[in-house]
């Protein structure tokens, strides 16, 4: 399957990737769509059943260049839906619910001390935390996570609804220019409003000065 939206390709040592509007999704994980996670599940040595959580390419691109990552102890007993961590950049503060009941028995530190590498290999290195999940009831949380084939349509949603757009490489630095437009249309203020939404760009201030509109513009370049 490949089109300008869909593809699947192949990564050396990592294996299949579905690719959404330019963001990546590797094949055999399961995924909490909704708040930005992944659970890949695989057996320890001494065959417990373990499972490694990190954040889609989704929350990695929403937030831009991470500056501060912090990760709920090893030893922590943590439910599904409850903050396993928090990440914060210089245009975002948010936190990575965790997708299922367990108790932690592994934090990456690589991360805590180069939030960077979550933007750049979020699906590898950039995993958080390593869980053993309860074993009552836990196959129902399990079920509750989707392949990427069942929640591509989710995915794709999402990216369109934030305008979230994946590079092959994290930008360390993000350049706007601003921009001061002046008009005597009577209609400016509909027509700039539905440029900016249309574009992406940001309408920071509307003024009306007599028979003038002042808009002030970031634009993303």
């Amino acid at each position: 399957m490949s089109d300008s939206l869909l593809e699947l390709i192949s990564i050396k040592d990592i294996g299949f990737y579905m690719i959404i509007n330019h963001c990546t999704f590797p094949e055999g994980y399961l995924y909490d769509a909704e708040n930005f996670s992944w659970v890949n599940r695989y057996t320890s040595n001494d065959n417990t059943a373990m499972v490694t959580i990190g954040a889609t390419a989704l929350l990695a691109s929403l937030a831009g260049k991470l500056d501060s990552i912090k990760i709920k102890q090893v030893g922590t007993n943590i439910k599904k839906g409850k903050n396993l961590a928090s990440l914060e950049s210089a245009k975002f503060f948010g936190v990575l619910r965790s997708p299922l009941r367990g108790r932690i028995v592994e934090v990456n530190d690589s991360i805590i001390n180069r939030p960077k590498i979550v933007n750049d290999f979020p699906y590898s290195e950039g995993w958080f935390a390593k869980l053993e999940p309860y074993p009552d009831n836990n196959e129902k949380d399990f079920e509750q996570l989707e392949t990427i084939e069942n929640c591509r349509a989710k995915m794709s949603s999402l990216i369109e609804q934030l305008r979230i757009r994946c590079f092959a490489a994290s930008p360390d630095y993000e350049m706007f220019e601003i921009v001061h437009l002046v008009s005597d249309d009577p209609t400016a203020d509909l027509e700039i409003m539905r440029w900016s939404e249309q574009n992406s760009q940001l309408l920071l201030e509307t003024r009306r000065e007599g028979n003038l509109f002042h808009f002030i513009i970031k634009k993303i370049k």
